[in-house]
């Protein structure tokens, strides 16, 4: 599903189907154009994305529903790089109804009686893959259903997404419990019924819409656990660095394999341990990482902190791509390719839409 081979990876661009993809996105056998793990890995860009569809003489106003749905992700960003930080914590709203920080065990288990659900939480935990209205789903019941704060069981999904975009999933998980967005999202029996092709009946979901705001915690979702989340890291390579020649700094965030693919630099990708700690991801996550960065001819294997590896190889033409977790990097930062030239915090996707859609050619 994912190949890590650069061209392979062309390829999946030029076979996207933005107008199947606008019509069937919902559903979990849609036309989804599984590209998430490489935009979040920043092997390419949402802009990239957007510009190779529409030089294949796709107009904006027939892919629009493609087009909003990428720019969801520089979005969520750019709320981060507004917010830094505050992004984990209830950025609009104080959550309601929490009872708990952990989260409901049978998500972890996959056994919550919902077959939708527990089927595609299991081919996750194998595959590193959830469709985006699944994982609308087990927020809501984490969330909404089971009273969970949404901090723990989003670090739970990000762990295993390979597609792990703290920003998108933080902000994401916050929007359907309600500290992101006006009102919690609910999906009942008859919802998952219709986009995951099941014909489960007289589940703990099996109620209109009205009956969820008043709902007590359903027995399947009372019982709570904290997710262990760690990361083991490859041992760290003995660098053989040229003094003379400027460093690229790469990491979990920034896989780029044209980044300057010209020039005649160092090209290192650094893994902190404090960045897992913070943001720890399972182990398949960090195989994808390692052979997609096999793209980037001559790179090297820092496992250590940012100033570990400037004290220890004496650096000091450094160069690395903006990102929110790298603040503490010292150098020459250069710009992420954005899909528009809009930055800075917009309360809602709309309103920043808006201003990107100014940019379109229409």
């Amino acid at each position: 599903m994912f190949p890590t081979d650069y061209k392979d990876i062309l390829k999946k661009v030029e076979e996207i189907d933005p107008i199947a993809y606008g019509h069937t996105r919902n559903f979990i056998d849609g036309a989804v154009t599984c590209l998430s793990p490489y935009i979040s890995r920043g092997v390419i860009s949402t802009r990239f994305v957007m510009q190779h569809t529409l030089k294949r003489n796709y107009q904006p106003r027939e892919i629009l529903k493609f087009l909003q749905e990428l720019a969801w992700r520089d979005y969520f960003q750019n709320v981060w790089m507004a917010i830094g930080d505050q992004i984990n914590e209830d950025v609009k709203n104080e959550q309601s109804g929490v009872n708990n920080k952990l989260m409901p065990c049978s998500i972890l288990d996959a056994t919550t009686g919902i077959q939708a659900i527990d089927e595609n939480i299991r081919k996750f935990y194998e595959t590193g893959y959830l469709h985006n209205h699944l994982r609308m789903y087990v927020a809501s019941l984490a969330c909404n259903l089971g009273g969970s704060h949404w901090k723990n069981p989003a670090r739970w999904m990000y762990y295993h997404l390979l597609d792990g975009d703290w920003a998108s999933n933080a902000l994401s998980w916050q929007w359907v419990a309600g500290a992101f967005s006006n009102k919690k999202y609910y999906a009942n029996q008859e919802n998952l019924n219709k986009y995951c092709h099941t014909v489960q009946r007289h589940t703990f979901l099996d109620v209109p819409y009205d009956k969820f705001e008043n709902m007590n915690t359903p027995e399947e979702l009372k019982e709570n656990c904290m997710p262990e989340l760690t990361t083991e890291l490859p041992p760290s390579e003995k660098l053989n660095l040229n003094s003379q020649k400027p460093v690229l700094i790469y990491n979990y965030y920034n896989l780029d394999p044209l980044w300057k693919k010209d020039e005649n630099v160092n090209r290192v990708l650094l893994l902190e341990p404090s960045h897992f700690r913070d943001y720890p991801v399972a182990e398949k996550n960090i195989q994808f990482m390692l052979d997609l960065a096999r793209n980037i001819p001559g790179i090297q294997i820092f496992t250590g902190e940012f100033s570990q590896l400037i004290n220890q190889y004496q650096l000091s033409d450094v160069y690395y791509k903006e990102h929110p977790l790298n603040g503490h990097y010292k150098g020459t930062q250069e710009s992420r390719e954005w899909m528009f030239d809009i930055k800075g915090y917009f309360p809602s996707f709309f309103k920043f839409w808006k201003k990107c859609e100014k940019q379109l050619v229409w």
